[in-house]
């Protein structure tokens, strides 16, 4: 019998890695050395409640259609899904204002002129039309094909592509071009948030990532029992292509003979023959040797200065009152470029975060609800989880500020050690090794830092990346187009 393809990391981008393997004949095996698929789309159980402790954001169902179709099957025999129209409710500290920002877009000029005037709202309608615009330019040369360089890019689009790939302004900051669109600081705000979905800051990320928001017009969905379902769904498909998946299988090396990955070695001393190898792990743990001194070479190691964020999350399951809750929430602080610079420049807490609140029992009804709900809270942090660990009074002065910034805001969240579970830097450092708790690979910061991060194939043969450190790069969606990506590079590797 053949070796298998093995894929490390059962993840997002290994699952998908794995089904478009599967469903091409090819053997895999998945080994994963926790105790359930998912990686960042964990599932965390708290007073008896099971809550996402990762992406609560399903977008870009289209990824997903074509991934499952390839398989034989489809979304809907695996998930149930729910549109939602609030994309996302917030709140500022100045004020009390509360914003609803809507997935229809006349909706949504609507409530941003009753906000901010006339002139916001126009804005916000060519802002969307250029996001349109740039996500257009981007989707078949970038997000769909393999890792570009610039001139390839270039190539790719085309010569009516390329005077589209330079309206997107990718040599300005997404801050400077927002803008261009927003003469309220509130709303230049609100939409540089978009650039925390990659892990990096508004101020230093390039305006191509103004594509988000046209990617989540194009449909935000509620998935029925959580993001985890998501992980089930991808595993059920690989394992009915044929994949096999062992859990609590801890790749401790990555095997090279004459050149090559020929295999793994697990904890136990167990060594796996593969004809080739699918990492869905941080490159950065790559580069940095924790899968051995042989495969160290394979991409380069990433610079501490170049993380992505981290993250202080809180898993709660405790009773709300005041701020009417939606499925996603979003409290912003006073002073969004000090909350940055503390934490890209300085890798200190923000004295006073922004804070995003998944209310995971809601949707678009935000009725009162009688008795505890389920909460993922989050404010951004520095990835330093592996080199300048915080100590607890600092991470309890984060705490502190966090449920200041929603009660200034006008949401009561009851403070429980017994029904939370508190992840930090240092938590997600032990969950993704070498990273330092950075949770979306490389910050996207500057106009060639997307052309930085590694694609699937690596300089050792035989060994492919998957995963939101590699191209396309972070977020659900992307990573799971990595996974295909990586499952395509695979198959044109066997044919040779």
């Amino acid at each position: 019998m053949a070796s298998p393809v093995i894929v490390i990391g059962a993840g997002v981008g290994g699952l998908a890695a794995a089904a478009t393997l599967a469903a091409r004949g090819v053997p895999v095996l998945v080994l994963e050395r926790a105790a359930a698929p998912g990686g960042k789309m964990r599932e965390i159980t708290v007073d008896g409640a099971r809550i996402d402790g990762g992406p609560t954001v399903f977008t870009m169902r289209w990824v997903f259609d074509e991934l499952f179709a390839e398989a034989g099957t489809t979304l809907e025999d695996h998930l149930a899904l729910q549109p939602i129209s609030v994309l996302a409710r917030h709140g500022w500290v100045t004020g009390g204002q509360r914003l609803d920002l809507f997935a229809d877009i006349d909706r949504a000029a609507e409530a941003i002129g009753d906000f901010a005037g006339p002139a916001n709202a126009r804005g916000y309608r060519d802002f969307v039309a250029r996001a349109r615009r740039t996500y257009q330019a981007l989707e078949a040369p970038f997000i769909k094909a393999s890792r570009p360089t610039p001139i390839s890019l270039v190539g790719r689009a085309g010569i009516g592509g390329a005077a589209k790939l330079l309206a997107t302004a990718p040599f300005s900051t997404l801050w400077n071009a927002l803008g261009e669109h927003f003469p309220d600081p509130r709303l230049r705000q609100l939409f540089g948030r978009y650039s925390t979905y990659v892990g990096s800051s508004p101020f230093l990320a390039p305006a191509t990532l103004m594509l988000i928001a046209h990617v989540e017009q194009d449909g935000v969905w509620l998935v029925e029992g959580g993001m985890h379902r998501i992980a089930r769904a991808l595993e059920a498909v690989a394992t009915g292509q044929g994949a096999t998946f062992r859990y609590g299988a801890h790749v401790e090396e990555i095997l090279v003979e004459r050149g090559r990955a020929v295999g793994v070695r697990l904890a136990d001393g167990e060594r796996i023959a593969a004809q080739a190898l699918v990492l869905n792990g941080d490159s950065a743990a790559l580069g940095h040797g924790r899968f051995g001194t042989s495969a160290a070479g394979a991409v380069a190691a990433l610079p501490r200065a170049k993380r992505s964020l981290s993250a202080v999350t809180w898993a709660a399951h405790v009773p709300t009152r005041g701020f009417p809750l939606v499925r996603h929430n979003v409290f912003f602080s006073s002073d969004y470029s000090r909350e940055f610079t503390e934490i890209f420049e300085r890798a200190s807490l923000p004295t006073e975060p922004t804070v995003y609140v998944c209310a995971q029992d809601r949707g678009d009804d935000d009725s009162a609800i009688d008795g505890p709900e389920r909460l993922l809270i989050l404010s951004n942090a520095p990835a330093r989880g592996d080199y300048r660990p915080f100590a607890e009074d600092q991470v309890t002065a984060l705490e502190d500020a966090t449920f200041a910034v929603m009660r200034r805001c006008g949401l009561e969240v009851e403070r429980d050690p017994a029904r939370t579970v508190r992840t930090t830097p240092m938590g997600f450092d032990a969950l993704f090794p070498a990273t330092g708790g950075a949770l979306y690979g490389q910050a996207v910061h500057g106009w060639q830092a997307t052309f930085n991060r590694p694609g699937s194939a690596t300089k050792l043969p035989g060994l492919f990346l998957a995963g939101g450190s590699a191209h396309p790069g972070a977020g659900v969606p992307m990573a799971t187009l990595s996974g295909r990506l990586a499952g395509a590079a695979v198959l044109q590797g066997l044919k040779r």
